[in-house]
């Protein structure tokens, strides 16, 4: 497969900002184009991954492929830089809406009038997210904006609609502590600048680095929201797949860590609020991915959905069920010639310089026919 270096030098848009240039017009490689998207502070994140996956997905080449848990969206957003046609597709609504502003999305970006006006007086009265999150996790004015963002980003359309989202999403993801709404308070307040700054700061940086990140190829790509087993594109040359880790005890449930950002992510309409929880947190959305008793079943049910692929990798962690061994059994079930790459991995929990760190292996597998 030849490589088609992701460059968005030439591109005319109209009052980039400084960030805005050096993201679009300083990438020379693939890689350096990955390493520049977006970061979110995400449960089992490949932004240090990259460099293998990289090598990997270029190895297998191929015209084609599947990120069926995109999670963050940077590994779509790699397979895309190196020129595949991507689908990206994750069950949690804020993650397939940020593959679509910088995976699907190849052209379009936010004027920095739209963010003025968003960032601006409120269009109207809402006060959702200030009634039901008063004193849980932002001050009033951080929760007053984002009620008065949403009421112009109602007005928006298509990409530029989604970029907004997907800014608003990061700031609140980079403003909490540690990344996740499992609990209120400030008690682990590390005093980094992202926690220092009000949302209404954090949006306007976030839009320059979503914005930095759009460029134009000659793939088609597509983001998509929904659960795995009902994806439609079965028989790519590479299917990638980075489901939740089981652990041996408790589980991987993504809703109870982000609940905050999927319901930002669509006002939470349409979502079921659990009123009597302390952080008014989402009801869960189930996934087999995440529980030791489950795991077994949800892997071989899907190595069996993209038989029909050229390649299926898989990334997987060593501190999580099923060990190697046995995803080797199950992936063999559907391709015989299986490798599988150990990468020395450290996990981090918490943001301080005292943080719990545990050593681990990252496991990529590879099937092939």
């Amino acid at each position: 497969m030849t490589k088609r270096i992701a460059t968005a030098v030439g591109v005319s848009t109209p009052a980039l900002s400084p960030l805005e240039r050096k993201r679009t017009v300083t990438t020379s490689s693939v890689l350096e184009q990955a390493q520049f998207f977006p970061r979110l502070r995400y449960m089992g994140s490949k932004y240090k991954l990259l460099p293998h996956l990289e090598r990997t997905f270029a190895q297998l080449g191929g015209t084609s492929a599947v990120d069926a848990f995109s999670g963050s969206g940077v590994v779509s957003y790699l397979l895309k830089a190196q020129g595949f046609n991507v689908v990206s597709n994750d069950f949690m609504k804020f993650s397939s809406t940020i593959a679509r502003a910088t995976v699907e999305n190849s052209t379009e970006r936010l004027s920095l009038e739209a963010v003025e006006k968003i960032c601006g007086p409120a269009a109207d009265d809402r006060d959702f997210i200030q009634t039901t999150y008063r004193d849980l996790y932002f001050t009033h004015d951080d929760l007053a904006f984002l009620d008065s963002a949403w009421s112009h980003i109602d007005q928006l359309v298509g990409y530029k609609r989604d970029i907004a989202i997907s800014a608003l999403v990061l700031s609140a993801a980079r403003k909490q502590p540690r990344g996740v709404f499992t609990f209120t308070g400030l008690r682990y307040d590390d005093g980094r600048r992202d926690i220092r700054m009000s949302l209404r700061e954090h949006f306007r940086e976030r839009v320059a680095e979503y914005n930095g990140v759009v460029f134009d190829t000659n793939t088609t790509n597509t983001a998509v929201h929904g659960d795995v087993f009902e994806l439609t594109a079965t028989s790519p040359d590479i299917v990638y797949l980075d489901p939740p880790y089981a652990p041996p005890k408790d589980d991987a449930d993504y809703t109870k860590r982000y609940w905050f950002l999927e319901g930002l992510s669509n006002y939470w309409r349409g979502m079921e609020i659990m009123p009597e929880t302390k952080t008014k947190k989402l009801v869960k959305k189930f996934t087999p991915f995440a529980y030791p008793r489950s795991i077994e079943d949800a892997l071989s049910r899907t190595f069996r959905k993209f038989e029909d692929a050229g390649a299926i990798v898989l990334s997987y962690s060593s501190n999580a069920l099923p060990h190697a061994d046995r995803i080797v059994d199950l992936l063999r079930e559907v391709k015989p010639k299986v490798e599988v790459q150990a990468i020395d991995h450290k996990y981090h929990f918490g943001t301080h310089s005292a943080a719990t760190r545990r050593d681990a292996s990252e496991y990529i597998f590879i099937g092939r026919d």
